[in-house]
């Protein structure tokens, strides 16, 4: 027979229960935490409906499900509703295939109601089944040992070289949170104005530090007092997930990229974290090659689509070839214009 349950929507005083809900279940990630929720909202402006399915159990009623979705509204990039923009991963967490169905037909209803072009849906490992999607995002993860030496001994022997390159260079890495915004965002303005690609403002990763500031830090790599290379990270249960990041050219000589993330790896193994998380990249770029350089093995992430008022899947992707003249030109602009022009641009590209 099949299960009575109705969904609605969070309100503030779900916070706790969703969290939990999150932190126990096997497919939660970082992302649906409802502090996620909270950081978009502050930071862009965006509009959240986060969904939650009860099932009817006597007199009371049990959480059976959770989907967070963000309407994304651009005259640019057209009206859509993500699970979940900025974020790696998404989608709807269920104990059962009827608590799902009810979640995915709630999201159906909520695009249709306001009229939006499509639902993009991002599941890491469980893609919902006859809808499209598209095979642009590999994510790349990898259990860690609390043995730092096993740690060095499971990085190819090209990544171990480069590694005690930046060793032998003498570059020091520094962590911290806030207080190290300031050079990390310059060079990860940097780093965006070299891919042509708008960049995100500072206030946004100001805002990310802030809102997780126990489960974030910012590590960068410095040579005689210069930052080479910087990352920003996020700390989930088990895991440790590099997220943004960003160099200067001179970090190649001092091999400063390759020693961040043993930095980081070696610091997190010490600390008790088991999963290295490095996060998503498009297929066959810079990044992609990188991570697997490292020894990471690329697994595809499954971004899924309900169609609405579109007939095909959306690209909004710099990897779209009809975006390359415009990323031409931005890479001509000056750094210091991009920081002012790309964050109105870059919180409509999800």
């Amino acid at each position: 027979m099949k299960k009575k349950i109705t969904v609605r929507y969070y309100n503030d005083s779900d916070r706790a229960i969703w969290d939990e809900y999150i932190m126990r279940h096997p497919e939660g990630t970082f992302f649906h935490l409802s502090t996620w929720k909270e950081m978009v909202e502050r930071s862009f402006g965006h509009k959240s409906y986060y969904l939650i399915a009860e099932e009817e159990k006597g007199i009371s009623r049990e959480i059976v499900g959770l989907f967070p979705l963000v309407t994304i509204k651009s005259i640019l990039f057209g009206k859509s509703v993500v699970s979940l923009p900025f974020a790696t991963y998404g989608g709807i967490l269920a104990d059962n295939e009827d608590g799902e169905q009810a979640l995915y037909e709630k999201g159906i209803a909520l695009t249709k109601e306001q009229n939006l072009d499509y639902m993009e849906i991002r599941n890491e490992t469980r893609p919902l089944p006859d809808l499209p999607g598209k095979d642009l995002y590999f994510v790349f993860k990898k259990e860690i040992s609390g043995d730092n030496e096993e740690n060095m001994k499971a990085i190819p022997k090209k990544a171990r070289r480069m590694i005690r390159q930046g060793i032998k260079h003498k570059v020091e890495p520094r962590f911290g949170g806030v207080e190290l915004l300031d050079p990390f965002y310059e060079m990860f303005a940097f780093n965006y104005h070299r891919l042509g690609t708008p960049v995100f403002s500072k206030k946004y990763l100001r805002n990310m530090l802030e809102t997780f500031k126990d489960k974030s830090s910012v590590l960068i790599i410095f040579k005689d007092g210069q930052p080479l290379a910087g990352v920003i990270s996020f700390y989930f249960q088990d895991q440790v997930i590099p997220y943004y990041s960003g160099a200067y050219p001179d970090a190649r000589k001092y091999a400063a990229n390759d020693y961040l993330y043993w930095a980081l790896m070696s610091d997190s193994a010490d600390k008790g974290y088991r999963v290295f998380d490095f996060g998503r990249s498009k297929k066959d770029t810079g990044s992609f090659h990188f991570k697997r350089h490292w020894g990471f093995e690329p697994r595809l992430l499954h971004y899924q689509y309900y169609l609405n008022n579109l007939e095909e899947v959306p690209n909004i992707s710099p990897a779209n070839p009809k975006y390359k003249r415009r990323i031409e030109l931005w890479q001509k602009l000056p750094i210091w214009a991009t920081k002012i022009i790309g964050p109105a641009i870059v919180k409509y590209i999800p």
